[in-house]
């Protein structure tokens, strides 16, 4: 009688023949669909025509040096016609405190909760990709776009200073210059400086992109954010304090463009900006896992 009131044992689930959970959702898939989006060819769009608004405003107003009160405070606009090099890096300049904050926050926050606001995150998921695989993807794919958008700032204003203003050494503002050969590894570095410091907002938008099913409060969020951040870093009422904050060494790259390379501000800055977007990123990828996936 017992083994009749026995139900039977459920039996084992097996793969799918040739299934391999590490091989869903490729990422050049993923690169490919992202690639395709109108978002993404109208930021690549504006990066790209920067450099070109920049140079017909430098010709329209007479130059950099032809501004009235020039002399008072010294910074990188003052030198941006000087050659190639200049004018990529006042580019860099004049675009790292906000404009290159936009493509981080839209590539990371966009990702998740697009899939989402689609309705199409289920169905992604019922193929079956993983939840880690799934986000793994987004997340490289989104950081490699970030990455190509912050490159091609530079690569256009190099190429297009080049033709504007000539080729040369890289003119100090406070006086003398970089040879030309240090020029190219010099300008890589601030690149990647400016990379590894959005990566806090990165790992904002991702995380707030797993959250929500509205990708524009993601993107909307990151930014708002970063620059909560940066005007928290005006306080100088808050003293060293200020030195945890991420905004606080936004621009310690132009270290890297001085006659003696100095590694202090932007070590410490890569440093608090990892540590932070690992623990945004373990936030988003524990949060996610457990998350109830309905649309």
């Amino acid at each position: 009688m017992s083994d009749v009131l026995t139900p039977p044992a459920a039996p084992e689930t097996a793969a799918a023949p040739g299934y391999r959970a590490g091989r869903t959702l490729p990422l050049r898939v993923e690169a490919m669909r992202q690639l395709r989006r109108r978002r993404t060819l109208l930021m690549g769009g504006i990066l790209a025509a920067l450099p070109f608004i920049l140079i017909v405003a430098f010709a329209v107003g007479g130059g950099p040096d032809s501004r009235p009160g020039a002399g008072e405070r010294i910074t990188l606009m003052d030198t941006a016609t000087a050659s190639a090099a200049n004018f990529a890096a006042t580019s860099l300049f004049v675009s790292a405190g906000f404009l290159l904050v936009v493509p981080v926050a839209l590539f990371c926050g966009d990702t998740v909760a697009s899939e989402a606001s689609w309705s199409s995150l289920r169905y992604l998921l019922a193929a079956p990709v993983p939840r880690t695989r799934l986000l793994w993807s987004k997340l490289v794919v989104a950081l490699g776009f970030s990455l190509a958008a912050m490159v091609l700032l530079p690569v256009v204003a190099l190429g297009a200073g080049a033709v504007a203003y000539g080729w040369g050494p890289l003119q100090l503002p406070t006086g003398g210059e970089l040879a030309t050969g240090d020029t190219l590894p010099r300008l890589a570095l601030v690149v990647a400086f400016i990379f590894v410091s959005q990566l806090v907002t990165a790992g904002l938008a991702f995380w707030l992109s797993t959250r929500t099913d509205a990708p524009l409060g993601a993107v909307g969020g990151a930014v708002g954010l970063t620059i909560v951040g940066n005007v928290l870093d005006a306080v100088t009422a808050l003293g060293s304090w200020r030195e945890f904050l991420p905004a606080h060494w936004q621009f310690a790259w132009a270290d890297a463009i001085q006659p003696q390379l100095e590694w202090g501000g932007m070590l410490k800055g890569a440093s608090i900006s990892v540590t932070y977007a690992l623990i945004l990123f373990a936030l988003a990828f524990r949060g996610f896992s457990r998350k109830d996936i309905v649309s």
